[in-house]
């Protein structure tokens, strides 16, 4: 397995991560990826994907180094996704092995992410992970029709 850390304007953020990413976040189009990457990146959002070793994506994250009062600095995970086809074959793990690389690399105190409440087999996941449960994470959703955003 590879992971690569894709830059902006890489062909492969839209033909291989996306569809991957998709699997977690099937809202997302080309044009709104497109949309979320331009405008988070300055905020410090990355993109890392994981290929098989056929060179087929089969995992991606979302992520960004965050400096705030709580944890001081943390990289945090906006999104961590296997391939369905590719689940539990240590893609997660390398993933998050590589993530956390990133963190101590940028002196972070943490890594963390939030995860739905309804995503049970994510939670044995980041639990065997050794990601511990640490606060619960409120949302209030300000769009008009009451959907998600």
């Amino acid at each position: 397995m590879k992971i690569i850390d894709l830059e902006p304007g890489d062909p492969r953020l839209e033909a291989d991560m996306l569809p991957v990413l998709r699997e977690l976040r099937p809202h997302l189009t080309p044009e709104l990826f497109h949309e979320i990457h331009r405008n988070g990146r300055p905020q410090g959002l990355r993109f890392s994907a994981a290929y098989g070793d056929d060179g087929t994506c089969v995992g991606a994250a979302g992520w960004r180094i965050i400096d705030n009062t709580s944890s001081i600095r943390k990289l945090y995970v906006d999104d961590l996704v296997t391939a369905a086809t590719a689940r539990s074959t240590g893609v997660g793990h390398a993933l998050l092995a590589h993530l956390e690389q990133h963190a101590r690399a940028a002196g972070c105190h943490e890594l963390n992410l939030d995860s739905g409440t309804h995503r049970t087999g994510a939670h044995r996941f980041y639990l065997r992970e050794r990601l511990d449960i640490v606060a619960f994470h409120f949302t209030k959703s300000l769009t008009t029709d009451g959907a998600e955003g």
